[in-house]
């Protein structure tokens, strides 16, 4: 699938430390872990900007905008896209027109446990729908005011109902973070014996540490039935820690990602698709189908339609994700990109930016003047980033290095 990597790679030892090639020579000094994180065949990404992406305070989108969000979402490879026809009128005709559309992806039709709504979704033409259960007691009792016993009662009616009628279907065992262990794997055991194909575990109020999360995804995984039933992991960012759950859960066995373009949704969210997107592919190598290139595209459509500006730090999206100012890193980066870039920018379709101003040093400021076509030396060099931190205004110039440019600093140097 993916060319080899071998000791001339810059990001060769990186993948060593995180156990995705292992080199026999260093078994012992780094005692690394024989877990699965090189064994993963494929991690399945669900995007749910279209769902949880709208549950973010002040967005809605158009109908028009849902089904482009959905062409373009379904161009770039992701597995499934999520929405919720139960919502209101156009939220279902949204939903109605991306199935009718044809699209390979999955569109899945997110409804509440109740037999009401799956008639929603079979009135859309779905052929996948998610429902959901609160599992947690403190969910159970102040927001469906029933007991365990009920909430069971309810969720394998729902799921035989689905089963009757033909769809494929997840089940999400909401708020599964804090649900009492024997409860939560004895209805994750049932409904999958019951036939249902995907579990979601969420941490819906993002409480876990990653290795909660591993542990967690463990228990459900080792009861369910692993031949008919898989699991997805829909994990929020409250304290930061979205991303890094959901990859602990893939190391557990699960097998699919929720995310959302930017990140986007109820809160602070749930992973970002873009970051899930060049990990599975970058770091995990499972996964080399995705048009990574569309990335920061998708993120300025999100931005456009939601009013909601991508932060200048955002990582592979952001502008500043590639932009480069300390003296030292700008030297390297000048000669080498791969210094201080795990990925090429045009790869994420995003751009390198190199910024002079009183933190660029002698080497920095050299490149500058041999930009500007200025003799060089090393007196005027550092005369010149003397004056550039005497000046004291910051960054004074910022520009694209494209190739263009690329090709005089080889020349240069």
């Amino acid at each position: 699938m993916h060319h080899a990597i071998d000791e001339s790679d810059p990001n060769y030892y990186a993948m060593v430390y995180n156990g995705i090639i292992r080199d026999e020579r260093y078994r012992d000094l780094l005692a690394v872990q024989q877990g699965n994180g090189g064994g993963i065949a494929r991690i399945n990404i669900l995007d749910s900007t279209l769902r949880e992406g709208e549950q973010h305070p002040g967005v809605s989108f158009t109908v028009k905008q849902r089904v482009q969000i959905a062409w373009m979402l379904d161009y770039f490879g992701v597995d499934q896209i999520e929405i919720s026809p139960v919502i209101s009128e156009d939220h279902r005709q949204a939903t109605k027109m991306i199935i009718d559309a044809g699209l390979s992806a999955d569109i899945v039709a997110h409804c509440r446990a109740v037999r009401q709504d799956i008639d929603v979704a079979l009135a859309c033409d779905a052929e996948w729908v998610a429902t959901y259960m609160s599992v947690s007691d403190v969910q159970l009792r102040s927001k469906l005011r029933i007991g365990r016993d009920e909430a069971y009662a309810r969720a394998m009616d729902v799921v035989d109902y689905i089963r009757a009628h033909g769809l494929k279907a997840r089940f999400t065992l909401e708020d599964a973070s804090r649900a009492e262990p024997v409860f939560l794997a004895k209805i994750a055991r049932d409904i999958s014996r019951a036939g249902i194909d995907r579990i979601s575990i969420p941490d819906t109020v993002g409480i876990m540490l990653p290795k909660g999360m591993y542990r967690l995804v463990s228990m459900v995984r080792a009861g369910i039935d692993q031949g008919r039933t898989r699991l997805d992991l829909h994990c929020h960012n409250d304290l930061g820690l979205a991303l890094a759950n959901a990859l602990a859960g893939i190391d557990a066995g699960a097998d699919q990602i929720h995310a959302t373009i930017d990140g986007i949704g109820e809160r602070n969210g749930i992973p970002a698709l873009a970051e899930v997107a060049v990990i599975s592919t970058v770091l995990y190598r499972c996964r080399d189908d995705l048009r990574l290139d569309m990335l920061k595209d998708l993120s300025r459509l999100i931005e456009q339609y939601t009013g909601i500006e991508t932060p200048e730090s955002k990582p592979i999206v952001g502008e500043s994700a590639f932009k480069h100012k300390a003296g030292t890193h700008l030297a390297a980066v000048l000669r080498d990109p791969r210094a201080y870039e795990v990925i090429e920018p045009r790869m994420v379709g995003n751009r390198r930016r190199i910024v002079f101003g009183e933190l660029a040093g002698k080497n920095g400021a050299a490149f500058l003047l041999s930009i500007l076509g200025l003799e060089v030396d090393a007196v005027k060099a550092e005369k010149l980033a003397k004056g550039l931190k005497g000046l004291r205004l910051g960054d004074v110039l910022e520009m694209y290095l494209d190739d263009t440019m690329e090709e005089r600093i080889r020349q240069i140097t």
